[in-house]
């Protein structure tokens, strides 16, 4: 399975896919989609057409998305908040399912902590893909979120093969 992993930000949005092979997890690519300056509306159809591009070479089966915190400046969450918008549609659009992680579930899934900083999930993600070449903190960020989704992904299957194995010893 392919999960694509995006982490949003108005200026840059991380992106990364990896693939998920039971418990084998190996890099495809990663990158950043720029907006660049200008308007708005401009901006978000910059990160609304690069996603899809993306989605298109690397056709992933899922997708995860990191969830927006508040800050004490409003402007900025609603302008992430709409770039997030952007990240969910994407894939949405495709067809794909769409996790959603708060920060630190993210963090923690793949540090170990849920205070780490950049440089320490950037250090996991290069252990946990061997050989990745990162294009950036984004994108570091992005392969983390995917990273999280693929632990997800294999605890509910886990979960699903144990409950029906125990409905069965029931009605035994």
């Amino acid at each position: 399975m392919r999960v694509l992993g995006i982490d949003p930000g108005l200026v840059n949005t991380g992106w990364g896919v990896i693939v998920v092979n039971g418990s084998r997890l190996s890099h495809v690519a990663n990158g950043v989609c720029k907006s660049g300056k200008g308007d708005l509306a401009v901006r978000l159809l910059a990160l609304h057409d690069q996603l899809e591009a993306v989605i298109a070479e690397f056709a992933p089966d899922a997708a995860a998305v990191e969830q927006t915190f508040v800050n004490s400046n409003g402007a900025a969450t609603l302008k992430l908040g709409q770039a997030r918008g952007i990240a969910m549609l994407v894939p949405a659009r495709a067809g794909l399912e769409v996790g959603e992680y708060a920060p630190n579930a993210i963090k923690k899934a793949v540090v170990g902590v849920g205070h780490a900083d950049k440089a320490q999930i950037a250090h996991m993600v290069k252990l946990q893909l061997p050989g990745v070449m990162l294009s950036g903190p984004d994108s570091a960020d992005a392969l983390a979120i995917a990273i999280c989704h693929a632990h997800h992904l294999q605890s509910a299957s886990a979960r699903e093969r144990v409950v029906p194995a125990a409905r069965k010893e029931n009605v035994a």
